[in-house]
């Protein structure tokens, strides 16, 4: 059976506000849904002049461009509107216009709220993403949803492995040994577990579950905490904190025992001897310790053994160079009982024996007779002695250290050294240079000394910039040794408490700059000059030179350009 429909019928029933003009601009179509959606009677819209009744119409613009216009939005009535316009065409004529529109208010919204919802779900995942724990997260059934790269770098897993599949499929799988997710789903509550890797790692899971408003479970969200990671740092913390106190340990004990041998090292090559000898010390090799007379070459022994595992026991000395050659070998090696005229019946321990288990200090060993030094190059080798008049060996455990102010080398070509006990003697060479190479010590070894004679004699002297800097300028060809005793001699002979310039006994004709030219002012300038650039040497930047000097670093680099020295030295 058919059916009639008349076209007025079926526009009336369109869901679309439709909306037709003649060439004048009358409205000669006005159906049912535009009249709803504009709120306005189709019976004050019919022949009405469209512009009368919508001020804003684009249907003119579709008939004078003769184009149509789609899916364009606007505003009417505080609704936003898609609309499609196009011209009605007869004969080839324009004779009037055509507007389709429907009210997207509600998809408009429902469009922003989920570009927000995905704005806010690319923030959490940015959140999560930039996590440094692990993060696993899986929907209510426990089906994989993502991992955070931190998660990878933890366990390794890739998320392309897992996302997207089921808990239960990838712990039967390995990917965990327990899943915290299935215990979650389970009990419904937080659960944490200590997991083992593959990869030996440890790591601590704890899985959070998401309810919604009925309570179901809708995403568990698993936080992962690679645990070796903190107690790695937790372990290295207490080793440091055990090394600082041994160290702490080490230098009291070390500021006790050197008593009055402290080292005083301000100067850069003194801090490197100084490192040298601490590793040396860690060593029973032979070192042998050269310098000239005065320069400290005694001190850096007893360092080195100080810092040795033979601390505990005996640093015995002898000076090769102070005892005659007849007395020299029962004083290394003992005697016998009876061994010569005038000896005891009881015989005497020598040196070796009194040091064994410690350290034994040779000291002046260039003055050793040749006889000597055979016998003494096959105590080393053979690690035990005879004593004069002797027939039994005694095997000895004793660190030798060596010291002369001498070219041992020179010596050798002269024949005049062994050259077997010279390499034996000299495993490890510390030369210490001469004070005047090493200015920068001169200060904090004048504080040293003063501070140890006021102590010693319970008085408060001290020295004024003018004498502190002639005593810096001085050659001190004696070395440590010669600015020991002219300290000890100022604090005693010296009645003021302040010892100035005039009390010093002639050291402006000594010293390694000749000012007695020049003003007290242009001498002090010098003097500045002069650290400076000793400092500079020894030093890679300037900031490294203003620790040196006890100053601030602009101050240096003011100095430097004051005294236009090296302007590349500036950093």
């Amino acid at each position: 059976m058919s059916q009639n429909f008349d076209i007025d019928s079926v526009l009336e029933s369109v869901y679309n506000g439709i909306i037709a003009i003649n060439r004048a601009g009358e409205i000669m179509l006005f159906n049912r849904s535009a009249s709803e959606l504009l709120n306005i009677s189709k019976e004050k819209a019919i022949g009405k002049d469209i512009r009368d009744v919508i001020p804003k119409t684009e249907l003119f613009k579709v008939m004078e461009t003769e184009k149509t216009y789609s899916s364009e939005k606007g505003q009417f009535n505080n609704k936003t509107m898609l609309t499609n316009r196009s011209p009605i065409i007869k004969d080839g004529q324009v004779i009037g216009a055509l507007g389709v529109f429907q009210d997207i208010s509600e998809l408009e919204h429902i469009s922003q709220e989920l570009a927000k919802t995905k704005a806010i779900n690319d923030e959490l995942r940015a959140i999560i993403e930039s996590s440094y724990d692990g993060f696993w997260i899986t929907d209510g059934e426990g089906y994989t949803i993502m991992i955070n790269s931190s998660y990878e770098r933890i366990s390794g897993a890739r998320a392309e492995e897992v996302v997207g599949r089921h808990m239960k499929k990838l712990e039967e799988e390995g990917f965990c040994s327990e899943s915290v997710t299935l215990k979650v789903l389970e009990q419904k509550e937080r659960v944490t577990l200590m997991h083992e890797l593959f990869s030996g790692k440890k790591v601590m899971v704890t899985g959070n579950p998401v309810f919604d408003s009925d309570g179901n479970i809708t995403k568990v969200v698993t936080n992962v905490r690679d645990i070796s990671e903190l107690l790695s740092l937790k372990q290295e913390l207490e080793r440091t904190q055990v090394l600082t106190q041994h160290y702490k340990e080490k230098l009291t004990e070390m500021e006790i025992k050197l008593g009055e041998g402290e080292v005083i090292a301000k100067s850069k090559v003194m801090k490197n001897i100084l490192d040298q000898s601490a590793r040396v010390a860690l060593f029973d090799s032979t070192v042998l310790i050269t310098g000239e007379t005065g320069v400290g070459k005694e001190v850096i022994a007893k360092y080195i053994h100080q810092q040795s595992n033979r601390k505990e026991d005996p640093f015995v000395k002898i000076n090769c160079g102070a005892i005659p050659e007849n007395l020299l070998e029962s004083e290394l090696f003992g005697y016998a009982p009876g061994s010569f005229t005038g000896a005891s019946q009881k015989g005497k321990p020598g040196k070796f024996e009194m040091a064994d288990g410690g350290t034994l200090l040779l000291d002046e060993i260039g003055e050793l007779s040749k006889n000597l030094q055979v016998k003494l190059l096959r105590a080393l080798q053979d690690q035990e002695i005879y004593r004069v008049g002797g027939v039994k060996p005694k095997k000895m455990d004793v660190r030798i250290l060596a010291c002369t102010n001498q070219n041992l080398n020179k010596l050798v070509s002269e024949d005049k050294f062994r050259e077997d006990l010279y390499y034996r003697i000299s495993v490890v060479p510390i030369y210490i240079p001469p004070l005047r190479e090493r200015s920068e010590d001169i200060p904090f070894l004048i504080r040293h000394f003063t501070r140890k004679y006021n102590n010693k004699y319970n008085i408060n002297k001290g020295f004024s910039t003018e004498a502190l800097n002639q005593l810096i300028k001085y050659n001190w060809l004696g070395n440590v040794r010669e600015l020991n005793n002219m300290i000890e001699r100022l604090i005693i002979m010296v009645s003021k408490n302040l010892i100035e310039e005039t009390d010093l006994p002639g050291l402006a004709h000594h010293t390694s700059d000749t000012s007695i030219n020049m003003s007290l002012s242009e001498a002090l300038n010098e003097v500045e000059k002069n650290m400076l650039k000793r400092a500079l040497g020894d030093s890679q930047t300037t900031r490294e030179t203003a620790e040196k000097l006890g100053v601030s670093q602009p101050t240096v680099v003011r100095k430097i350009k004051k005294h236009n020295l090296n302007k590349d030295l500036i950093s």
